[in-house]
């Protein structure tokens, strides 16, 4: 399966949901909504990680991939910038740790040239909306904001899968 396989649910939840959100007139309605979508956006996300990085080790050799998705079972949220790098892609070693930070860089150039669009701030603002959401009940974003940084942080799993190549 490919790893983009994992956002059709978050992509149809938003198709859906932009046709109720214009409608709805109160805030702390739109604000649960928000939080909501953060949730599964950043579930996805955290799919498609595990995804990218279970399918990188299983075509380095069989038992590294049985191992890593035994490791990987329980992501749990471990997905910001700080833990890809360091965590994620770090375990690899530097060869791909570069590569994932010269892609990510490459990438982010581009789209601030282009659109002055930071892909790594729509990134970590998702997954703190999705933190602050979950934990404390209010998101930090509004439903706009979500979409756009779901649609921004894409690129960031992009670079991810990129990066992990042989």
């Amino acid at each position: 399966m490919a790893y983009t396989d994992k956002f059709i649910a978050t992509d149809a939840l938003i198709t859906h949901l932009n046709t109720i959100i214009p409608t709805v007139t109160d805030p702390s309605i739109k604000a649960n909504y928000a939080g909501f979508l953060s949730v599964s956006a950043v579930t996805v996300f955290e799919l498609a990680v595990k995804e990218i990085i279970s399918d990188f080790a299983t075509k380095k050799n069989s038992i590294f991939g049985f191992y890593i998705d035994g490791k990987y079972q329980r992501i749990n949220g471990r997905i910001k910038l700080s833990d890809l790098k360091d965590e994620h892609v770090a375990q690899f070693g530097l060869k791909y740790l570069d590569r994932f930070k010269k892609s990510l860089e490459k990438k982010e150039k581009a789209l601030l040239k282009s659109s002055r669009i930071s892909i790594r701030s729509s990134y970590g603002n998702l997954v703190t909306c999705r933190h602050q959401y979950v934990h404390e009940g209010s998101p930090t974003l509004s439903y706009e904001e979500v979409s756009k940084s779901y649609e921004n942080g894409k690129y960031v799993i992009e670079c991810l899968y990129n990066s992990l190549k042989r």
